[in-house]
């Protein structure tokens, strides 16, 4: 696989597992009652959190494998896994409430983690990362990792207009898109996976 090709893979791979779709609907119901400056205050400091949060996985997963004497096939069928699960999930989404203990910082939770440096793309970046097979392709992934953070971020600083121009149906057709994406790279995961373990026997 070329770098543009890499590149797009590992862009698109990790704006669909973020879904910053349904961390729009969750923010609009989150900050409501903030002026924009709070709001915009929340944004900024939820996504600093994840972009370091995933550079972080994405910069250590290869360390983790060998600490804990992992291989990559493992990892990659194991990820892909959890990331058909995390597809259904999208596909049938469950509304959650959250306490007045968890609201006290938003930014963290749950905009930071879990929905947008949840496990789902955690477990993507380090999969991508141990992909990359240059120098070129790791820094892709913090490219990619940058360019999802920066989809949610003006995906809630424009949340409002975004919104009211697509309504509850739109952001719906969204997810589920999205969900599909993420169960094809998934299954995608687990064949490459599958196909290593067979190449060593």
């Amino acid at each position: 696989m070329g770098p543009v090709e890499f590149a797009l893979v590992t862009i698109t791979s990790i704006i669909a597992v973020m879904n910053p779709t349904s961390t729009v609907a969750i923010y609009i119901a989150l900050t409501r009652d903030m002026n924009l400056e709070e709001s915009r205050k929340v944004i900024a400091k939820s996504m600093k959190i994840s972009f370091v949060v995933l550079a972080f996985f994405a910069f250590t997963g290869q360390l983790l494998f060998l600490i804990f004497n992992i291989t990559v096939a493992a990892f990659k069928i194991a990820g892909g896994i959890l990331l058909v699960t995390a597809a259904f999930r999208m596909l049938n989404p469950k509304k959650k409430e959250f306490s007045r203990e968890e609201l006290e910082d938003i930014a963290i939770v749950p905009l930071a983690f879990p929905l947008t440096a949840g496990p789902g793309t955690i477990m993507a970046v380090i999969l991508l990362a141990s992909e990359a097979s240059s120098l070129l392709d790791a820094s892709l992934v913090f490219v990619g990792i940058f360019a999802g953070v920066l989809v949610s971020y003006f995906g809630m600083a424009y949340a409002p207009r975004i919104f009211k121009f697509l309504g509850e149906e739109g952001l719906h057709v969204i997810t589920r898109l999205m969900s599909i994406i993420v169960l094809a790279i998934a299954v995608q995961f687990i064949i490459n996976g599958i196909a290593e373990t067979i190449s060593t026997l």
